[in-house]
């Protein structure tokens, strides 16, 4: 008797957690029954008793009690107004996940198939893909401009652009600084000008645009290849298939001229590439891993840190190549060493230190806001934040209000200075500084929210300087667009495209490697780990495009985990 009654009191606070914004009078009575019925079931079947999978459960449940206060009120004000709910609301959340956590965990099938290869798989995976997304092509040809490659193309060109605001200038005729990474905007500036040299700058867009597709389908294609060679069970393979043709946010990012495009895509062939050192060969080739490693820390200013990072790991487990390993990762810290000396040559600046301030200048803004200040700390602060207007410019979820005002011409005093006062005030308003990090992150986790998701406007920005537009198929693109942003929204399969969704799966794989120890494939996760670390330090919250660089990982990375645990690859 005891058992029914622990399962309707799970049932019934689970129900409270999912519904506790809604009104129960509008809910339709037969649905919740059937919500209620179904919960019942699972609690009676299945029990937990993992302690790992527990603390696990009460880490999401939290997340979601925080997200949920800080995505409407932008503070805990929901949780501290409605304790007793938030209490309920939260052993509601922890019994629901720590059973379907439990579930999943206890259902993976690490059986192998030891099916034949079928090198067609390569080029049926691959045109498929090209087929699905060429409405897409088709629609918003010659490709989609967003902000930041328009400004990096009219860098390109020699134009001043706001990025010129935050650095010194080394030499006052170059406009192109380090921002965004030098390699992607000279790539994307150079397939407009060889546009402009056959008179169609178009068609130069559409030049680095197909390049991207096509390196981005392609590396999807051997994704599914790979997995196939690693006796993936065909079902796994024609679903990882449809996520790549169907779900919006590959073919959108394949047409966006963002860095992160090309970027991500690295990112996914390190992930093969770690996967394959540690679990399947006994070698590796000097030339293609240099090149790698140079493309990841070229295409992104944070790509640098995420191989310093991970790369170096594979020295724990394979012993037989670390010669080898630290021979590559020499050689790799001397090609990038050399690259920024070029770029110094060059006279082309760095990007600003404030880029990588966000969260502190954050907690700056919020205490400016909320609290009282001294006046001489103000002042400390007014050299680098312009003070006076700093509490109008907090953004919660954002913090280029706050950095855009940063002084370029800062000394290492006033930082240094800068520095002390943040810290008086971090003992002084914990709180303060607690709530402004969570504000500024907690998309990154809370699967329900999205925000900045895709690209499809039109950006006029540079039509000042070339004839960029798109075709008249106006309908088409209204249609795709509108797919593109409600696909988030869809039940269940929305979640693909979620940030906070991918963030708690990679969480889940790092808590399976210790649960089925398996810690060698943490090294695997390293660079996506690393890259949740970095969206975390970044200037916007629930940003898909900084996502990007672990989401485009995850449904390849749910299978890799499931073939390191076959007996013939351990």
């Amino acid at each position: 008797m005891k058992k029914y009654i622990e399962c309707v009191i799970k049932s019934f606070f689970t129900i409270i957690s999912f519904f506790i914004n809604k009104s129960f009078i509008n809910i339709d009575r037969i649905f919740l029954l059937f919500i209620f019925i179904s919960l019942y079931r699972m609690y009676y079947k299945y029990k937990n008793n993992n302690i790992l999978i527990s603390i696990f459960s009460i880490f999401i449940s939290c997340v979601m009690i925080l997200g949920k206060s800080f995505n409407i009120y932008d503070s805990t004000k929901l949780i501290s107004d409605n304790t007793i709910l938030s209490i309920i609301s939260f052993v509601g959340y922890y019994y629901f996940y720590n059973t379907v956590i439990g579930i999943i965990i206890n259902k993976i099938d690490f059986k192998n198939e030891n099916k034949k290869t079928n090198k067609k798989i390569f080029l049926v995976s691959l045109l498929t893909i090209l087929l699905s997304w060429s409405v897409y092509v088709l629609a918003f040809y010659p490709g989609i401009l967003s902000p930041d490659p328009s400004n990096q193309i009219l860098q390109f060109f020699n134009v001043d652009t706001k990025y010129l605001d935050s650095v010194i200038q080394l030499d006052k005729s170059v406009k192109i600084t380090n921002h965004h990474p030098v390699l992607h905007t000279v790539l994307l500036g150079g397939c407009v000008k060889i546009g402009e040299f056959v008179n169609n700058p178009n068609l130069g867009i559409f030049l680095y645009t197909s390049l991207q597709i096509i390196f981005l389908s392609f590396t999807l294609s051997y994704t599914i290849y790979y997995l196939h060679k690693l006796n993936t069970p065909n079902i796994y393979l024609i679903f990882l298939l449809i996520i790549y043709s169907f779900v919006p946010h590959y073919v959108f990012y394949s047409m966006s001229l963002v860095k992160d495009t090309v970027y991500s895509t690295l990112i996914i062939l390190y992930v093969i590439f770690l996967f394959d050192i540690l679990y399947i060969k006994n070698d590796l080739k000097y030339i293609k891993t240099v090149i790698l490693l140079v493309l990841i820390s070229l295409f992104r200013n944070n790509g640098i840190f995420v191989i310093i990072f991970s790369f170096p790991l594979l020295l724990i487990y394979k012993k037989n190549l670390r010669k080898k390993l630290t021979t590559i990762f020499l050689i790799f810290i001397c090609l990038f060493t050399m690259y920024n000396k070029s770029l110094y040559y060059l006279k082309i600046p760095k990007g600003s230190i404030r880029e990588a301030l966000s969260v502190p200048f954050q907690q700056t803004a919020r205490l400016a806001k909320y609290k009282d200040i001294d006046n001489k700390d103000k002042k400390i602060i007014d050299k680098l934040l312009n003070y006076k207007t700093l509490k109008k410019r907090y953004n919660p979820n954002i913090s280029d209000p706050v950095k855009n005002k940063f002084n370029k011409n800062y000394t290492k005093n006033d930082l240094i200075n800068y520095f002390k006062v943040w810290l008086k005030y971090l003992f002084k308003y914990p709180k303060i500084y607690i709530d402004s990090f969570i504000n500024n992150t907690y998309g990154y986790f809370y699967p329900n929210t999205n925000n900045w998701y895709i690209y499809y406007k039109f950006d006029s920005r540079i039509t000042k300087i070339i004839d960029y537009h798109y075709n008249d198929f106006n309908n088409l693109r209204n249609i795709l667009s509108t797919y593109g942003i409600i696909f988030p929204y869809i039940p269940v399969i929305g979640l693909i495209s979620n940030i906070g969704f991918n963030t708690l799966v990679i969480f889940l794989i790092c808590l399976m490697c210790i649960i089925f120890k398996n810690k060698k494939f943490l090294i695997v996760l390293s660079p996506l780990l690393i890259s949740i670390i970095f969206c975390l330090l970044s200037p916007v919250n629930t940003y898909f495009r900084y996502a990007t660089s672990y989401i485009f990982s995850v449904p390849l990375l749910i299978n890799l985990f499931l073939c390191s645990k076959k007996s013939n690859y351990v």
